[in-house]
């Protein structure tokens, strides 16, 4: 992802309902699972004064500045690891509570993955993800897509949909040991940008833009390119550039 894209200001609505989802408690021991720069990490240490919060993620780029951002904000009970949280050896029973803010939709084998989190959780801890619901639900996805690429392609690389169906869903935590899973639909819009020039900017610095565009000749990525300037100033409100977007808040307990 570009670090044009603010990744935290595009999802600042789903980041709400997904705080209050998460009710961290004063001494709770949090996990939070593709932490990223480490906003919902952060505050998870606001709210747990008399706890600890340890953020995982892949990326060394989003921790070194995950790492920056909570010194500069004198956080001192977050730490933050590098792992691929589907085979990481976390200490056996340890957290009262995983979250996750879309960084769980990637995993190869989420069956093995989640056993893995669950291991690392004790009896009866909750588990609490926010995770995207159908591509053709989530506006973001699909205009875009359509104005860079107005044919039809298959999809390729990570798969941000991969939990979207709450039976599959609902199967994978089982099959890892959770129980009581439930499903919230989250129905708030996504920010792009203050206007359609930086939403433009934005859109062409990820990864799958710039994929569909090298797929393309010269003329007809300038076309792409007009289309998805056309998309986004159609898109564009007093208050910046906004996609209609659904996602579900997923619970469960450690069984």
């Amino acid at each position: 992802m570009s670090e044009i894209f603010d990744y935290d200001a595009e999802l600042r609505l789903h980041n709400e309902v997904f705080r209050a989802a998460a009710r961290v408690g004063a001494h709770d021991r949090v996990l939070d699972i593709g932490c990223g720069t480490g906003q919902t990490t952060r505050e998870a240490a606001r709210a747990a004064v008399h706890g600890s919060v340890t953020g995982v993620d892949v990326s060394a780029q989003m921790l070194e500045r995950a790492r920056r951002l909570s010194d500069e904000q004198g956080l001192r009970t977050i730490t933050f690891q590098q792992a691929d949280a589907q085979i990481h050896p976390f200490p056996p029973a340890h957290f009262d509570l995983c979250i996750s803010r879309f960084g769980t939709m990637f995993f190869a084998d989420p069956v093995a993955a989640f056993t893995n989190i669950g291991r690392a959780l004790r009896p009866g801890a909750r588990l609490v993800l926010l995770v995207w619901q159908d591509r053709d639900r989530n506006e973001w996805a699909t205009a875009i897509r359509r104005a860079l690429t107005p044919a039809a392609v298959p999809t390729r690389g990570p798969d941000p949909f991969s939990l979207a169906d709450p039976a599959v869903t609902e199967g994978i935590l089982a099959a890892a040991g959770f129980t009581d899973a439930g499903f919230t639909d989250v129905h708030e819009p996504v920010y792009y940008g203050r206007d359609s020039a930086t939403a433009l900017a934005a859109v062409l610095g990820l990864w799958e833009s710039q994929d569909l565009l090298a797929g393309l000749d010269a003329e007809a990525a300038e076309q792409a390119r007009a289309r998805l300037r056309a998309t986004l100033d159609a898109h564009a409100t007093d208050s910046g550039v906004y996609f209609d977007s659904r996602a579900w808040i997923v619970t469960a307990r450690r069984g």
